[in-house]
């Protein structure tokens, strides 16, 4: 079996520079959800057990692991935060 020297065919992914999400751990994103929206609000918007009773980052880690649907759900609620913060940051210095 012979191995490829060639760079171009490495395993490593491509770099990402317009995507929200690369390089942003699922930590991190259930950190800034919890942050800016809280967890009532959370659990209102992604009604699942691990935002509703005894929330926690620990919690919701285990669960979103094991859940890509709530995973993609958290991802999308992610990027809509991004997005809103963006609109409301440029309304903001169009504004003063």
């Amino acid at each position: 079996m012979k191995l490829s020297t060639d760079p171009s065919s490495s395993q490593t992914p491509a770099a990402q520079p317009r995507n929200p999400l690369h390089g942003v751990t699922l930590e991190g994103i259930v950190t800034a959800l919890a942050a800016h929206y809280g967890w009532a609000e959370l659990g209102q918007r992604i009604p699942v057990r691990c935002f509703i009773s005894d929330p926690s980052v620990a919690s919701s880690l285990k669960f979103l692991r094991k859940t890509p649907w709530a995973r993609e759900k958290v991802e999308g609620l992610y990027l809509f935060m991004l997005r809103d913060l963006k609109r409301s940051g440029a309304s903001q210095s169009r504004s003063t």
